[in-house]
């Protein structure tokens, strides 16, 4: 479409939702090789100019999102993003360095709980009590 922000496109079922790429610290440049994909369902990170790396995480993995931000990534509108998953290939998965943190951040936390509710994988925390602490003595 034209007018359109190449890093955010239309959220349409299954489509692209966020498109980033990592950025170098000293003004915010995206001189780097790694470029992030977050779709209604999926998250991917393609990292390398040699040797290309493809990770993928699907979005009900995703356990807990926390956002970090310097006081260098604060002056220049960058934040660093790092998704805790369920994922075998990689437990922390962490958006580096990145525009509208915020927003991206609090979309992922949205879509990963409703994805885990569609596919009825709801986690609940065990909060420590112990079956031998409520028995009758």
């Amino acid at each position: 479409m034209p007018g359109e922000n190449k890093n955010q496109t239309e959220q349409e079922s299954g489509g692209v939702v966020f498109r980033e790429r990592r950025r170098l610290l000293f003004f915010g440049l995206p001189w780097t090789f790694t470029k992030y994909t977050i779709t209604d369902d999926m998250i991917t990170v393609d990292e390398g100019l040699f040797t290309v790396e493809e990770n993928d995480c699907y979005m009900y993995k995703i356990q807990d999102v926390k956002l970090t931000a310097t006081l260098p990534e604060r002056m220049f509108g960058l934040g660093t993003i790092t998704c805790y998953t369920g994922d075998v290939t990689n437990k922390e998965l962490r958006f580096i360095h990145i525009r509208k943190a915020k927003e991206i951040k609090d979309y992922l936390l949205r879509a990963s709980e409703e994805a885990r509710l569609k596919r009825r994988t709801v986690n609940m925390q065990d909060i420590g009590a112990d079956m031998d602490d409520m028995s009758d003595e």
